[in-house]
């Protein structure tokens, strides 16, 4: 009954959705591709090339930079397989500081629970409550390097806690692994189009750099979830009360395919083993031309999403986007709604997601909160 109990942990937390392909790529914490924060998920799951915000350390580091006020501090909170239980989800609080004009910093803590589950040997022993969790914590510094781009690093410490100590397995412990994000923003200056203003934006990063995750020494070693993220964007700013921001988002997982490398038309356990000794430097490389069926599926490992956001008088957001995975590598397609209120230093975001795929969604149904709090001086960044 253990092992049973515990097999299913892993399967929730190691794959979103179920796949018949046996090339599905799968890694390790995937909760970290899960959105943290109720914006991005109005927005189709995006936020590499979108306006700054107290939630872009998830997304983009870089962004703070350009940051127009002090300090930001936030918190998120999304459910997860709400409909069959009520005690899993993602928490994750947010906090960022300007250095300078040019400069900033900031830390960041998402938290995945998986609730209480209880284990037992047999159906009638008295069985042992665990509570399994994941967790990332992060710290970044960004850097203008003139007056419209920026770049940064961030470093992430992630915490694994899905092996239980008993009687049985008395070195259990947590999968403990440490990642690097690189990124980079541009922001345009505005621009004097004929009948509105506009400004340019674009963003990319290359997040979870870092050595594969173990749960025993010596034992199967998964791929962090590496993804080179890049998007593009446009404001359309209508007048002084009306803006509307329109944004593309594509993502690659820097992970290598499973392979059928001895030819017997079948991925079985040889294969896998010859897969565990991929480097993941070496698999970041590969991922990008080791598809069995050549450039087409490469693309079919790279997800899409395009966003639509209309503010108003910076105090009513109206949100919506679309996110799109390829049927073999994933299948997630979602359309997902959102909106924000700003009343003085805070600001409430909802946001809310509709499947429009064949598998169901984790997150079908779910209402997605986030809570920022704009404090210190605001600022100016033409």
């Amino acid at each position: 009954m253990k092992k049973i109990a515990l097999v299913t942990l892993l399967l929730i937390a190691s794959k979103m959705v179920a796949q018949d392909d046996d090339r599905a790529i799968t890694t390790a914490v995937p909760f970290l591709t899960i959105a943290a924060d109720a914006r991005s998920a109005g927005l189709g799951d995006m936020g590499v090339a979108t306006s700054v915000d107290a939630f872009s350390q998830q997304w983009n580091p870089a962004k703070f930079a350009f940051a127009e006020q002090e300090m930001g501090i936030s918190v998120g909170y999304t459910p997860y397989l709400e409909s069959i239980v009520n005690d899993i989800g993602l928490l994750s609080a947010n906090f960022y500081n300007k250095i300078n004009d040019r400069s900033a910093f900031a830390v960041s803590l998402r938290y995945f629970t998986l609730g209480e589950i209880e284990l037992r040997q047999t159906a009638g022993e008295e069985g042992s409550i665990v509570k399994p969790n994941e967790l990332a914590l992060d710290g970044s510094y960004s850097l203008k390097l003139n007056e419209t781009f920026s770049m940064a690093v961030a470093g992430r410490f992630i915490s694994s806690n899905l092996k239980f100590q008993d009687q049985a397995n008395v070195d259990a412990q947590a999968a403990t692994g440490f990642t690097v994000d690189i990124a980079g923003f541009y922001r345009s200056r505005e621009i004097a189009y004929n009948n509105f203003d506009g400004r340019w934006r674009a963003g990319f990063n290359v997040s979870n750099l870092g050595n594969k995750l173990s749960y025993d020494e010596g034992g199967q070693e998964n791929f962090m979830p590496t993804n080179l993220r890049f998007g593009v964007g446009f404001d359309f700013i209508l007048d002084a009360d009306n803006a509307i921001a329109i944004t593309s988002e594509f993502n690659k997982l820097l992970v290598p395919t499973p392979q059928d490398f001895d030819e017997d038309g079948v991925i079985d356990s040889e294969d896998n083993i010859e897969y565990q000794q991929i480097g993941f430097l070496e698999g970041v490389f590969k991922s990008f031309g080791d598809a069995p069926d050549g450039f087409s599926e490469e693309l079919k490992e790279t997800t899409w999403a395009l966003s639509a956001e209309y503010v108003y008088q910076d105090a009513f957001m109206l949100r919506t986007g679309y996110f799109n995975e390829s049927e073999e590598k994933g299948a997630r397609k979602f359309f997902s709604l959102g909106a924000g209120f700003k009343f003085k230093a805070a600001q409430v975001d909802l946001s809310y997601l509709f499947s429009t795929s064949n598998v169901t969604s984790p997150l079908e149904n779910t209402l997605r909160f986030g809570l920022t709090f704009n404090l210190g001086e605001e600022l100016y960044n033409d």
